[in-house]
Protein backbone atom coordinates (compact mmCIF):
# COMPACT_ATOMS: atom_id res chain seq x y z
CA UNK A 1 0.00 0.00 0.00
CA UNK A 2 1.33 3.11 -0.85
CA UNK A 3 -0.39 7.05 -0.04
CA UNK A 4 -2.10 9.25 -2.58
CA UNK A 5 -4.65 12.45 -2.67
CA UNK A 6 -8.30 11.21 -4.31
CA UNK A 7 -11.16 12.56 -5.05
CA UNK A 8 -14.42 11.02 -4.62
CA UNK A 9 -16.81 13.79 -5.62
CA UNK A 10 -16.20 16.62 -7.61
CA UNK A 11 -15.75 19.82 -6.10
CA UNK A 12 -13.71 22.79 -4.02
CA UNK A 13 -10.06 21.92 -2.51
CA UNK A 14 -11.90 20.17 0.20
CA UNK A 15 -12.71 17.33 -1.90
CA UNK A 16 -8.83 16.23 -2.15
CA UNK A 17 -8.30 13.28 0.60
CA UNK A 18 -5.18 11.64 1.59
CA UNK A 19 -5.83 7.71 1.52
CA UNK A 20 -4.01 4.33 1.25
CA UNK A 21 -3.77 3.36 -2.20
CA UNK A 22 -2.62 -0.44 -3.45
CA UNK A 23 -1.01 -0.02 -6.81
CA UNK A 24 -0.91 -2.84 -9.07
CA UNK A 25 2.53 -4.39 -10.91
CA UNK A 26 2.83 -2.68 -13.86
CA UNK A 27 0.71 -3.66 -17.12
CA UNK A 28 1.94 -4.02 -20.60
CA UNK A 29 3.62 -1.25 -21.85
CA UNK A 30 3.60 0.26 -18.44
CA UNK A 31 6.04 1.68 -15.81
CA UNK A 32 6.15 1.31 -12.37
CA UNK A 33 7.69 5.10 -11.09
CA UNK A 34 8.49 6.40 -7.29
CA UNK A 35 7.51 9.89 -7.88
CA UNK A 36 10.42 12.02 -6.33
CA UNK A 37 8.64 15.72 -7.01
CA UNK A 38 4.69 15.93 -8.45
CA UNK A 39 3.71 18.75 -10.14
CA UNK A 40 0.88 21.09 -9.11
CA UNK A 41 -1.44 23.04 -12.73
CA UNK A 42 -4.79 24.82 -12.98
CA UNK A 43 -5.66 21.75 -14.86
CA UNK A 44 -5.53 19.60 -11.59
CA UNK A 45 -8.41 22.05 -10.23
CA UNK A 46 -10.38 21.54 -13.04
CA UNK A 47 -10.87 17.83 -12.86
CA UNK A 48 -11.00 18.12 -9.29
CA UNK A 49 -13.78 20.86 -10.03
CA UNK A 50 -15.44 18.79 -12.45
CA UNK A 51 -14.73 21.14 -14.96
CA UNK A 52 -12.95 19.04 -17.27
CA UNK A 53 -14.57 15.25 -16.67
CA UNK A 54 -12.54 12.63 -15.27
CA UNK A 55 -12.79 9.13 -16.90
CA UNK A 56 -14.69 8.04 -13.53
CA UNK A 57 -14.82 8.61 -9.74
CA UNK A 58 -13.31 8.27 -7.23
CA UNK A 59 -9.86 9.53 -9.04
CA UNK A 60 -6.36 10.53 -8.38
CA UNK A 61 -5.75 13.80 -9.42
CA UNK A 62 -2.44 15.72 -11.13
CA UNK A 63 -1.11 15.77 -14.24
CA UNK A 64 2.98 15.74 -14.22
CA UNK A 65 5.88 13.89 -12.04
CA UNK A 66 9.45 13.24 -11.84
CA UNK A 67 10.92 9.68 -10.69
CA UNK A 68 12.64 7.11 -10.67
CA UNK A 69 11.75 3.32 -12.24
CA UNK A 70 11.09 0.88 -10.03
CA UNK A 71 9.26 -1.68 -12.13
CA UNK A 72 8.71 -2.10 -15.94
CA UNK A 73 5.57 -3.98 -17.48
CA UNK A 74 5.78 -6.40 -20.27
CA UNK A 75 6.72 -5.38 -23.54
CA UNK A 76 7.87 -2.12 -22.14
CA UNK A 77 12.00 -1.22 -24.16
CA UNK A 78 14.32 1.52 -23.26
CA UNK A 79 12.87 1.76 -19.62
CA UNK A 80 15.14 0.05 -17.12
CA UNK A 81 14.69 0.32 -13.19
CA UNK A 82 16.32 2.80 -11.78
CA UNK A 83 16.12 5.42 -14.41
CA UNK A 84 15.24 8.85 -14.38
CA UNK A 85 11.91 9.97 -15.89
CA UNK A 86 9.42 12.45 -15.88
CA UNK A 87 6.02 12.69 -17.70
CA UNK A 88 3.26 15.67 -18.29
CA UNK A 89 -0.37 14.94 -19.21
CA UNK A 90 -1.21 11.65 -17.54
CA UNK A 91 -3.59 11.89 -14.52
CA UNK A 92 -3.15 10.20 -11.63
CA UNK A 93 0.21 11.81 -10.30
CA UNK A 94 -0.85 12.76 -6.96
CA UNK A 95 0.12 9.24 -5.17
CA UNK A 96 4.01 7.94 -4.35
CA UNK A 97 3.68 5.46 -6.69
CA UNK A 98 2.10 4.43 -10.17
CA UNK A 99 2.24 3.39 -13.05
CA UNK A 100 2.34 5.37 -16.41
CA UNK A 101 2.08 4.24 -20.13
CA UNK A 102 5.97 4.15 -20.93
CA UNK A 103 4.78 5.85 -24.53
CA UNK A 104 4.23 8.94 -22.14
CA UNK A 105 7.50 9.00 -20.07
CA UNK A 106 10.67 11.01 -21.46
CA UNK A 107 14.14 10.26 -19.99
CA UNK A 108 15.36 14.05 -17.72
CA UNK A 109 18.76 14.44 -17.98
CA UNK A 110 21.49 14.27 -15.68
CA UNK A 111 21.85 18.39 -15.41
CA UNK A 112 18.15 18.71 -14.44
CA UNK A 113 17.27 17.62 -11.15
CA UNK A 114 13.96 16.32 -9.75
CA UNK A 115 12.12 18.90 -8.55
CA UNK A 116 13.01 21.11 -12.07
CA UNK A 117 11.36 18.14 -14.07
CA UNK A 118 8.85 17.65 -12.26
CA UNK A 119 8.08 21.47 -12.23
CA UNK A 120 8.87 21.78 -15.94
CA UNK A 121 6.87 19.25 -17.92
CA UNK A 122 3.49 19.72 -17.88
CA UNK A 123 4.29 23.74 -17.76
CA UNK A 124 7.20 23.65 -20.30
CA UNK A 125 5.86 21.14 -23.01
CA UNK A 126 2.67 24.26 -23.16
CA UNK A 127 5.06 27.04 -23.70
CA UNK A 128 6.99 25.38 -26.05
CA UNK A 129 4.45 24.47 -28.43
CA UNK A 130 2.94 27.90 -27.99
CA UNK A 131 6.03 29.72 -29.32
CA UNK A 132 7.26 27.24 -31.70
CA UNK A 133 4.00 25.52 -33.13
CA UNK A 134 0.66 27.44 -32.01
CA UNK A 135 2.17 30.96 -33.31
CA UNK A 136 6.09 30.71 -34.13
CA UNK A 137 7.34 33.80 -32.51
CA UNK A 138 10.84 35.77 -33.77
CA UNK A 139 12.65 38.50 -33.61
CA UNK A 140 9.92 41.72 -33.94
CA UNK A 141 6.85 39.84 -32.29
CA UNK A 142 4.92 41.83 -29.73
CA UNK A 143 2.78 39.25 -27.18
CA UNK A 144 0.57 39.95 -24.47
CA UNK A 145 1.02 37.36 -21.75
CA UNK A 146 -1.51 37.12 -19.03
CA UNK A 147 -0.78 35.64 -15.55
CA UNK A 148 3.13 36.29 -16.64
CA UNK A 149 4.28 35.82 -13.11
CA UNK A 150 2.53 32.76 -12.66
CA UNK A 151 3.87 28.79 -13.95
CA UNK A 152 3.43 28.85 -17.53
CA UNK A 153 4.08 32.80 -17.47
CA UNK A 154 7.13 32.69 -16.06
CA UNK A 155 8.36 30.24 -18.81
CA UNK A 156 6.76 31.73 -21.93
CA UNK A 157 8.19 35.37 -20.91
CA UNK A 158 12.03 33.88 -20.53
CA UNK A 159 11.17 31.63 -23.66
CA UNK A 160 9.34 34.79 -25.79
CA UNK A 161 12.58 37.09 -24.88
CA UNK A 162 15.18 34.28 -26.08
CA UNK A 163 13.37 34.04 -29.15
CA UNK A 164 13.66 38.21 -29.36
CA UNK A 165 9.55 38.97 -28.87
CA UNK A 166 9.04 42.07 -26.92
CA UNK A 167 6.68 40.54 -23.81
CA UNK A 168 3.89 42.24 -22.21
CA UNK A 169 2.51 40.76 -19.60
CA UNK A 170 -0.30 41.31 -17.20
CA UNK A 171 -0.11 40.10 -13.08
CA UNK A 172 -2.56 40.94 -10.31
CA UNK A 173 0.13 42.73 -7.52
CA UNK A 174 3.16 45.00 -7.74
CA UNK A 175 5.33 41.68 -6.15
CA UNK A 176 4.37 39.82 -9.16
CA UNK A 177 4.97 42.68 -11.50
CA UNK A 178 8.70 42.76 -10.26
CA UNK A 179 8.98 39.12 -10.85
CA UNK A 180 7.44 39.19 -14.37
CA UNK A 181 10.42 41.92 -15.20
CA UNK A 182 13.19 39.91 -13.46
CA UNK A 183 12.03 36.91 -15.93
CA UNK A 184 12.46 39.72 -18.98
CA UNK A 185 9.34 41.04 -19.33
CA UNK A 186 9.26 44.77 -20.90
CA UNK A 187 6.54 46.30 -19.47
CA UNK A 188 3.82 44.89 -17.17
CA UNK A 189 0.48 45.88 -16.75
CA UNK A 190 -1.80 45.68 -12.86
CA UNK A 191 -4.82 44.71 -14.37
CA UNK A 192 -6.08 45.34 -11.60
CA UNK A 193 -5.59 48.78 -11.41
CA UNK A 194 -5.35 49.44 -14.78
CA UNK A 195 -7.55 48.52 -18.14
CA UNK A 196 -4.81 46.81 -19.92
CA UNK A 197 -6.36 46.61 -23.37
CA UNK A 198 -5.93 50.39 -22.99
CA UNK A 199 -2.91 50.42 -21.62
CA UNK A 200 -1.48 48.07 -25.04
CA UNK A 201 -2.42 50.35 -26.67
CA UNK A 202 -0.40 53.00 -25.23
CA UNK A 203 2.24 50.99 -24.85
CA UNK A 204 2.49 49.98 -28.35
CA UNK A 205 1.45 53.27 -29.62
CA UNK A 206 -1.47 51.93 -30.87
CA UNK A 207 0.25 49.29 -33.13
CA UNK A 208 -0.86 46.62 -30.76
CA UNK A 209 0.42 42.96 -30.52
CA UNK A 210 0.80 39.79 -33.21
CA UNK A 211 -0.43 37.33 -30.13
CA UNK A 212 -2.01 37.06 -26.87
CA UNK A 213 -1.59 34.00 -25.06
CA UNK A 214 -4.81 34.01 -22.69
CA UNK A 215 -4.52 31.53 -19.66
CA UNK A 216 -6.83 33.09 -17.25
CA UNK A 217 -10.34 32.88 -20.03
CA UNK A 218 -13.98 34.42 -18.50
CA UNK A 219 -12.19 37.34 -16.94
CA UNK A 220 -9.81 38.90 -19.85
CA UNK A 221 -12.20 37.82 -22.75
CA UNK A 222 -13.81 40.09 -24.55
CA UNK A 223 -10.71 42.77 -24.00
CA UNK A 224 -8.18 40.32 -25.14
CA UNK A 225 -9.39 41.29 -28.72
CA UNK A 226 -8.77 44.72 -28.26
CA UNK A 227 -4.87 44.08 -27.97
CA UNK A 228 -4.55 42.63 -30.86
CA UNK A 229 -3.62 43.99 -34.51
CA UNK A 230 -5.73 43.31 -37.32
CA UNK A 231 -4.96 39.53 -38.38
CA UNK A 232 -3.77 38.85 -34.82
CA UNK A 233 -3.86 35.75 -32.78
CA UNK A 234 -5.83 35.29 -29.53
CA UNK A 235 -4.21 32.38 -28.20
CA UNK A 236 -6.93 31.07 -25.40
CA UNK A 237 -5.06 28.09 -23.53
CA UNK A 238 -6.53 28.21 -20.20
CA UNK A 239 -9.62 28.94 -17.58
CA UNK A 240 -7.87 30.25 -14.75
CA UNK A 241 -11.00 32.51 -14.18
CA UNK A 242 -13.58 30.17 -15.92
CA UNK A 243 -13.93 28.99 -19.24
CA UNK A 244 -15.05 31.54 -21.89
CA UNK A 245 -18.78 31.65 -22.46
CA UNK A 246 -20.67 32.97 -25.35
CA UNK A 247 -17.86 33.17 -28.07
CA UNK A 248 -19.14 35.87 -30.44
CA UNK A 249 -17.31 34.76 -33.83
CA UNK A 250 -18.21 37.89 -35.09
CA UNK A 251 -16.36 39.88 -32.78
CA UNK A 252 -13.12 38.43 -35.07
CA UNK A 253 -14.16 40.10 -38.24
CA UNK A 254 -15.55 43.69 -36.25
CA UNK A 255 -11.69 43.66 -34.80
CA UNK A 256 -9.97 43.55 -37.88
CA UNK A 257 -10.24 39.71 -39.06
CA UNK A 258 -8.26 38.32 -36.30
CA UNK A 259 -7.58 34.90 -35.38
CA UNK A 260 -8.69 32.44 -32.72
CA UNK A 261 -7.66 29.24 -31.71
CA UNK A 262 -7.98 26.89 -28.01
CA UNK A 263 -4.75 24.63 -28.51
CA UNK A 264 -4.43 21.94 -25.84
CA UNK A 265 -0.72 19.48 -25.31
CA UNK A 266 -1.98 16.45 -26.18
CA UNK A 267 -2.61 17.56 -29.64
CA UNK A 268 1.40 18.39 -29.93
CA UNK A 269 2.60 15.67 -28.22
CA UNK A 270 0.00 12.55 -29.70
CA UNK A 271 2.99 11.12 -31.34
CA UNK A 272 5.57 9.48 -29.44
CA UNK A 273 8.24 11.07 -31.59
CA UNK A 274 6.68 14.29 -31.34
CA UNK A 275 6.88 14.31 -27.51
CA UNK A 276 10.33 13.60 -27.25
CA UNK A 277 11.42 16.15 -29.86
CA UNK A 278 9.52 18.39 -27.81
CA UNK A 279 10.59 17.90 -24.45
CA UNK A 280 14.38 17.51 -26.24
CA UNK A 281 14.05 21.16 -26.96
CA UNK A 282 12.78 21.83 -23.73
CA UNK A 283 15.64 20.27 -21.89
CA UNK A 284 18.19 21.51 -24.12
CA UNK A 285 16.90 25.58 -23.31
CA UNK A 286 16.87 24.63 -19.51
CA UNK A 287 20.26 23.38 -20.01
CA UNK A 288 21.39 26.02 -21.61
CA UNK A 289 20.33 29.08 -19.00
CA UNK A 290 18.16 30.46 -21.15
CA UNK A 291 15.05 29.48 -19.55
CA UNK A 292 14.89 29.14 -15.52
CA UNK A 293 12.62 27.07 -13.68
CA UNK A 294 11.21 29.00 -11.03
CA UNK A 295 9.98 26.66 -7.87
CA UNK A 296 8.71 29.16 -5.35
CA UNK A 297 6.33 26.85 -3.50
CA UNK A 298 6.28 22.69 -2.01
CA UNK A 299 3.69 21.31 -0.06
CA UNK A 300 4.07 17.91 1.39
CA UNK A 301 1.56 15.52 -0.55
CA UNK A 302 -0.85 15.47 1.99
CA UNK A 303 -1.61 18.65 2.12
CA UNK A 304 -2.54 19.33 -1.93
CA UNK A 305 -5.32 20.79 -0.29
CA UNK A 306 -3.87 23.69 0.48
CA UNK A 307 -1.79 23.91 -2.68
CA UNK A 308 -4.82 24.04 -4.36
CA UNK A 309 -6.38 26.73 -2.50
CA UNK A 310 -3.16 29.38 -2.60
CA UNK A 311 -3.13 28.49 -6.56
CA UNK A 312 -7.06 29.46 -6.77
CA UNK A 313 -6.47 32.24 -4.70
CA UNK A 314 -3.80 33.78 -6.15
CA UNK A 315 -1.19 33.23 -3.57
CA UNK A 316 1.21 31.10 -5.62
CA UNK A 317 3.75 32.56 -8.49
CA UNK A 318 6.56 30.38 -10.53
CA UNK A 319 5.79 26.34 -10.44
CA UNK A 320 4.23 24.50 -7.45
CA UNK A 321 5.62 21.09 -6.37
CA UNK A 322 3.85 18.06 -3.97
CA UNK A 323 6.84 16.18 -2.10
CA UNK A 324 5.54 12.90 -1.27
Amino acid sequence: MVHAIRVHRTGGPQVLTWEEVSVPAPGPGEVQIRHRAIGVNFIDTYFRSGLYKAASLPFIPGNEGAGEVVAVGPGVEGFHEGDRVAYASAIGAYSEVRNVPAAMLVHVPDAIDDNTAAAMMLKGLTVRYLVRRTHVLKPGDTILLHAAAGGVGAILTQWAKHLGATVIGTVGSREKAEMARANGADHVILYREEDFAKKVREITSGKLCDVVYDGVGQATYPASLDCLRPLGLWVSFGNASGAVKDFDLLLLSQKGSLYATRPTLNTFVAKREELVGAANELFEVVISGAVKIPVHQTYALKDARTAHEDLEGRRTTGSTLLLP
